[in-house]
Formats: C-alpha cells, sequence, structure tokens
C-alpha cells in the first residue's frame, strides 16, 4: 500500500500553492533582473546567481512554511528527505545563463510529485507573465486557458526546440550532430535556454516538438507533465518511458514522436 492509498490527496490545493510560490520566485527574479547582482561558475560555461540562491531560498522557506513534511529537491544543493511521500522538485531559475546576461527569457520550475509520481507542475516565466500549470488528469493550461499540442503531422513542416549541455566542450554526445539533422529535414529550431519553457511551448502549440540531453530532475519535472496532460508525449530517443534523471529528453505532439527518433538514431555515446 502506498501514501497514496492511505491518505487523501487535494491535488488541485496543492497545485495552487505551487503556483503561489511560483508567483512569488518570479516577482523575486523580475525585480532583480536588472539590477546588479553577482554571478559565479559551476563548470566551463555552467553559471549560477546569488540570485539563483535567493529564489530558492524564498521558494523553501514557503514550502515547509505550508507543508513541513513534504521533501524538496531543487538546483543549488538542496535535497531535504520529506516524511510524507512528496517531494517538490524545484529549479527557482531555469535559464541563469540568459539571466545573467539579461537576456528576459527564463522560468521558475515547480514539480510535485508522491511516491514519485508527478502530480502537479507548474512553469512561470516573470518577464511574459505567462504561467503553464498541469495537475495529472485534469489537463494543462496557460494563464487559466487550455492548452493542448499542435497538430502538425510531418517533420518537414514542423518547428523545434533543443538545448546544450554545460558539457558541451568536453562531452561526445554533446547534441551538435542532432542538431544539424534536424536542421536539414525542419522548418526550423529555436533554442531559447530554458528547458522548462521549451517543454510549455511543445505543450501550448508553439513548438511541435523538442529535444535536449544532459538535464536533471527540476529542468524537466514540470514541463514534462505539463505536455502529456497537453496531449503530447514524452520519452527518451528509444521510445521507453521518461525518466527524471533527463539524460536523452524526446517531447513532442505525438504524432512528429516516430519521425524524430528516427533522427535521434543512432546514439553517440559518450
Amino acid at each position: 500500500m502506498t501514501l497514496r492509498d492511505k491518505q487523501p490527496i487535494n491535488k488541485a490545493d496543492i497545485l495552487e500553492e505551487a503556483v503561489r510560490i511560483s508567483r512569488l520566485a518570479g516577482k523575486l527574479l523580475k525585480d532583480r533582473f536588472l539590477t546588479d547582482f553577482l554571478v559565479e561558475y559551476k563548470g566551463e560555461v555552467d553559471l549560477v546567481t546569488e540570485v539563483d540562491r535567493s529564489a530558492q531560498d524564498l521558494i523553501e522557506k514557503e514550502i515547509l512554511s505550508k507543508y513541513p513534511d513534504h521533501g524538496i529537491l531543487a538546483e543549488e544543493d538542496l535535497e531535504i528527505q520529506g516524511s510524507a511521500g512528496f517531494q517538490w522538485i524545484v529549479d527557482p531559475l531555469d535559464g541563469t545563463t540568459n539571466y545573467a546576461h539579461r537576456f528576459p527569457i527564463f522560468s521558475t520550475s515547480i514539480a510535485v510529485t508522491l511516491d514519485g509520481e508527478i502530480l502537479c507542475g507548474v512553469v512561470y516565466n516573470p518577464i511574459s507573465e505567462e504561467l503553464f500549470k498541469a495537475c495529472k488528469g485534469a489537463g494543462a493550461s496557460l494563464n487559466g486557458h487550455p492548452v493542448k499540442v499542435s497538430d502538425t503531422g510531418n517533420l518537414e513542416d514542423s518547428l523545434l526546440g533543443t538545448g546544450f549541455s554545460a558539457r558541451i566542450r568536453k562531452a561526445a554526445d554533446n547534441n551538435l550532430a542532432h542538431f544539424g539533422k534536424f536542421a536539414l529535414k525542419t522548418q526550423g529550431i529555436r533554442r531559447c535556454g530554458s528547458a522548462a519553457l521549451d517543454l510549455c511551448f511543445v505543450a501550448c502549440g508553439r513548438l511541435d516538438g523538442y529535444w535536449e540531453l544532459g538535464l536533471k530532475p527540476w529542468d524537466i519535472a514540470a514541463g514534462i507533465l505539463i505536455v502529456t496532460e497537453a496531449g503530447g508525449r514524452t520519452t527518451d530517443f528509444d521510445g521507453n518511458d521518461l525518466q527524471l534523471d533527463g539524460s536523452r529528453v524526446l517531447a513532442s505532439n505525438e504524432r512528429i514522436h516516430a519521425q524524430m527518433m528516427a533522427i535521434l538514431e543512432p546514439r553517440i555515446e559518450d
């Protein structure tokens, strides 16, 4: 018997709390966007700012004040083990490189899982004030309006999104070969710099598909639920159920999924 069987779960209440917290964090990000802030390096091209940490501290405080027995997994070295089976998976600032360069595309991403199953997801872009959200089994929405994936059926007619790992300079599997192949087979490729927003753009039909390698749970947890609740499909590059390790993420409107998988083979190993 799981915790889900033992206790009633009000997913709508949890979702609305995630929305509230996302908006608070988004306000902090927006307020600091054009100010001076400290930027540090976690790797050769992997940045973190003091604003990432401030937003994460705010989110942690808000979650634990409401749900002190819930766990939290967040990007900036935060992992709290809860006792209730719930875990909040948080990226306080998805698109840090954009943010550090004052490029106005970034988001806060918050997902809530129970016994490993994603229940709720919220992705908020504080610059555009677009808030995507989904509850398992209840559909996905943008600013309160239902969204669905596109009807594009041919890869040649599609617009795709992707991104590149911070390990691009050292990893053999750096996505450059895939990018080149898709560039010759589609109408275009966009790289906005926020995986969470890329997934949401698939959900609302702005993109027909998206692929990326080397992601983490906080990059994708909210977005993959939003895609599936909007009628899309998420898998790894081989068509298997997508795991939150984010190593090879493929999301689409479902209609071009097999065509994208064909481009993503053969696999290039690290």
